[in-house]
Formats: C-alpha cells, structure tokens, sequence
C-alpha cells in the first residue's frame, strides 16, 4: 500500500482515495462533451474491431511511441500500450525534437493490426501485430524523404492503397496527396507514388489523409489550412486514381474549436458514424473532440451542419458504457517492475536510466551526466541542461487546470556538485522545481530561486499547480505533505517552437561533466539518484 497522498487543496492533507479525474468527457447524463481526450494526442486515428475501438497519434520523438488506446464507447479511452515501447526507429540518441513519428494510420484486416506512419527523414513505416498490446513488427516500405501522413486501403478486389503527403521541408513541395499501391501483403510498393490531387489552389496544406471506400466511392478524408486555423474536407471519387471532387466538411464557423483538424471516420457496431479529430490548443497540445457523422448525397455531413459540436449524446453501442474510472492513467504508485503506459522519455531511452524498484514500491532515477547530449554544458543554466536531455521522465499534460504532487528523496553523490534531481514541465522554456548537490547541502531551486534546503535522503514533496485562468501556473514546496509553501515564481506555458508538441510534466535527475582544467571533458563513472514513491495528478 501507498503512503498518505494529498489533494489538490494547498496547506490541507489529503488521503489516500480514487482521485477525481482533472478533465471527464462523460456528463453522466447520456450526453459526452468535447474534447473527449483533453491531452495531447495529436493526429489521431482510430479503428473499430468487433466492440472494440483502437486509437493512435503522432508521438514525433518521445518514446514509448505510438502509444495505443482503446475504447468501448469512444469517449472513455486508456493506454493499452504501444507500438514502439522502446525506441524510435532511425532516430538518433541526442534531442531530437519534432523528429520521429508522424501521423500514423491505425487498421485491422484479416485478424491483424496494421500501423502506417511516417518519419519526414527516413519514408514510411508499416507496423504489424497481432494484438494491439504488441509484440509489434517493423519495417520500412516506402524509403523516401519527405514522404508522411500514410493511410492503407485494402480494397474488396484484393489490391492495397496506400495514400500520403509531403512534407514540404523536406520535399520542397506539400499541398499534393499521392498515390501507391502495395502488394497484397502491404509490405512492397509495386506501383510508385503519384500525384493524385493538388490542393494549392483550394485546399492549401492538404495533409493527413485517410483512404476509405464506401458504395461506388473512394474518399480521401483530408484536412487543409493549417492546423491552427484550417478545416476538414472530403475528396470523393468514383476511380481510386481520380478525378476527386472536393467538399469542405467541417470547419469552425461561430464555434470555439478552432482548426477542426485530421482524424479518421469510424463506425459502430449498429452502424452510427463518427469523426474523430483533434483542435489545437497551442502549449496544451492537440487534443482529441468527436463528432457525430451522417451521410447525404453520398457526402458526410460532420458535427451540427458542418461546425463542430461541444457537447452531444454517446454513441449508441452494443455493450455497457465504460465506467467513469475507465480513463487515461495519470497517477503512478511504482508498484510495478515496469514503467506506467502514461510516461514517456524525451527520445530514444538507455535501459540504466531508470530502476522500477516494486519490492519497496518505488522508482528510482539515475543521474545521467549531459554527454548524452553529446555538447558541452558545463556553463549553462539548469534550464538548458534540461532542454537538451532525453532522459526527462514525462506525462502529457491531462487538463487546463489541474495539480500534480509527487513524493521524492534525493541521494546525491556529494563529490559532484551541481547534480539536481526534481520535477520539470516541458515547453519554450523548461521550469524545474529541484533539489540541487551543494558542498555542504542539499538547495532547493525554482526556476533558478533557490527555496530553501533539505538533507539528503530526507523525504520532500514537491507540486506542480496548473491554474492559467488564476494565477498560472507555479511550484509549492512540503517537507511533511500537509504543510506547504510557495516556491519561486509563476510561469505561463508556451509550446516549444517547431516542436508540434504540448508542454508537458514530469521528472529527471542529471549531472554535470567533471571537467579538468577547463579543456578535458569526461564524465563521472557513477553518480546520485532519486527514489519517487508516487505521482498523483488531480
């Protein structure tokens, strides 16, 4: 059993219970509202098989990638796990943010899931399983660089599509989709990719497709305008090579969704359609909304006549609604000998950065000296140390507003001074809460203030409360879970530039370079740690 854990409320003691979630989707009442996911799930796509429904999203450089939801309801989902629990294929050690995995593609066909996804760098990735907890197979199809956004189609003749876009970074040409057919294992282009619609006169930044046939018609489902402020339109056509004609199918009108961006049509059990797809909410990433869909003139209506919905009925489905506590993870006691299925590492991780030490139920993070960063950091802040490390501990944040408190003891090797351990939220600048190696003791740093002083191995909490329409967001300080104080100042959250990623919270522990005589540069053999005995975020 856990210790004593604390609620949201500052200066008062809270106890061990099933914790509110910070966002709920279902009213209670038959009806859901948007988002349905208020974290960063980004490009999400999602398929049903049988009473199942399965999502995934982009996860660019954070690892485990490709992480897997699932869903009886489409409204409650949880992380079942992912696609690529271990690494990023063909991403390199350092930062690399932005990089990796791209608008993914989730489908099921003939007793088999099938992930498509696209790395702007490298071409285009097919994942295979049986199960989608994994073990997942990989391999690169479409070797090109610029290549993104992929979506099959296994069509009733047996031949496989598979539709893309471009990343005009790297391509030197986006506002097109292209074309390609694969063998009918969906593992060998055997037609190349060709242009097949072009969106620079009507459809700007035509991206994200998804390839689907219904009756007489391929449709390529297909937003456009940018994420921030686009739109959702259709290309229907009655040869899969085209001509398309087009229709814009969602868009944001007088509503407050903005962007109504990619996602992917899925049906139930008893036939009702629905879109799922994500809004931009800049340093609170992209989350998740659904949408009724309906069919008219062999068109899909999406929303309420094309703007998007805020609240709406739940789907009708063939099973029981999914319980209330049927929601993503956030709260982690460490009882495992594996991580949580909610972390994930800032890149492509080490197997002796971490101890999932379940026996005493706890996690234990090693110090990881900045060479990992493969530069030179022996001058920099604490704030860009953090920047350029991997080996950040991480969870999307779940909510506008909401407060994460965690419990931890720092044991530093004295020797190295500077090491630090605490908590971290991610974003255009990197805010800490941490407990720093001094020569004769443990300080305590927000954002570069120092917040007092601890000793080693002594138990502290630490709080992160995320309040933006109050007093933003800021740290607090416990040295006996009941008692806090404030540490160092507000901040707001800012998304980090050319990142497409949300701000987001967790946890590290990082030493510096020993340096000798200002030009040999080495690291230490060895180095502290620090023991998190939970996490609970309400």
């Amino acid at each position: 059993m856990k210790r004593t854990i604390l609620i949201l409320t500052v200066l008062i003691p809270y106890f061990t219970t099933i914790s509110a979630q910070p966002w709920q989707a279902d009213k209670g009442n038959g009806k859901y509202r948007n988002p349905i996911i208020m974290a960063d799930y980004s490009d999400p796509d999602v398929c049903r098989v049988g009473d199942d429904f399965y999502m995934t999203s982009s996860s660019f450089n954070c690892v485990p990638g490709l992480q897997i939801l699932h869903s009886r309801d489409l409204v409650h989902w949880q992380i079942v796990g992912a696609a690529l629990p271990d690494r990023v294929p063909y991403l390199d050690d350092g930062k690399q943010s932005g990089k990796g995995v791209w608008a993914p593609s989730i489908r099921y066909h003939k007793g088999r899931f099938y992930i498509f996804y696209g790395d702007p760098d490298k071409g285009i990735i097919r994942l295979s399983a049986e199960k989608p907890e994994g073990p997942w197979e990989e391999q690169l199809v479409m070797p090109a660089t610029g290549y993104i956004d992929p979506c099959p189609l296994w069509d009733e003749d047996g031949r496989v599509w598979l539709v893309h876009a471009l990343a005009g970074s790297r391509a030197g040409l986006k506002s097109v989709l292209l074309l390609a057919e694969l063998d009918s294992t969906a593992s060998r282009v055997v037609s190349p990719s060709r242009i097949v619609f072009d969106g620079h006169r009507t459809q700007p930044t035509c991206e994200g497709p998804k390839l689907y046939k219904r009756g007489g018609y391929y449709y390529i489902f297909t937003p456009a305008g940018g994420v921030r402020n686009g739109w959702q339109t259709v290309l229907r056509s009655d040869r899969i090579y085209g001509p398309y004609e087009e229709k814009i199918v969602l868009q944001q009108g007088k509503t407050y969704i903005n962007g109504p961006h990619q996602g992917a049509w899925v049906s139930t059990a008893r036939g009702e359609d629905w879109f799922i797809h994500f809004q931009d909410k800049g340093a609170y990433g992209r989350v998740v909304h659904l949408q009724p869909m309906h069919w008219e003139k062999d068109w899909p209506v999406i929303g309420s006549n094309g703007e998007p919905v805020s609240e709406w009925r739940k789907p009708d489905i063939a099973v029981k609604s999914a319980d209330k506590d049927e929601d993503i993870q956030t709260d982690d006691g460490f009882d495992s000998h594996e991580l949580g299925l909610q972390w994930q590492w800032m890149g492509n991780p080490q197997n002796t950065w971490h101890f999932c030490d379940s026996g005493n139920g706890l996690l234990r993070l090693f110090s990881v000296s900045y060479a990992w960063t493969q530069q030179r950091h022996d001058d920099w802040t604490l704030q860009n140390w953090l920047r350029a490390s991997t080996n950040l501990l991480m969870q999307k944040l779940p909510a506008e507003s909401f407060t994460v408190t965690t419990k931890v003891r720092y044991s530093p090797k004295k020797e190295i001074l500077g090491e630090a351990a605490g908590i971290v939220v991610s974003g255009e600048t990197y805010h800490y809460l941490a407990l720093r190696n001094e020569s004769d003791k443990i300080a305590i740093f927000a954002d570069g203030k120092r917040a007092g002083s601890v000793k080693a191995d002594e138990w502290v909490w630490l709080r992160a409360s995320f309040s933006p329409e109050k007093d933003g967001c800021r740290f607090y300080l416990s040295k006996d879970g009941e008692k806090w104080s404030k540490a160092g100042d507000s901040f707001t959250l800012k998304q980090e530039k050319d990142s497409w990623i949300g701000c987001k919270a967790g946890l590290f522990c990082l030493r510096p370079f020993k340096t000798d005589k200002g030009t040999t540069y080495q690291t230490y053999n060895d180095g502290g740690w620090m023991d998190v005995d939970w996490w609970k975020v309400e």
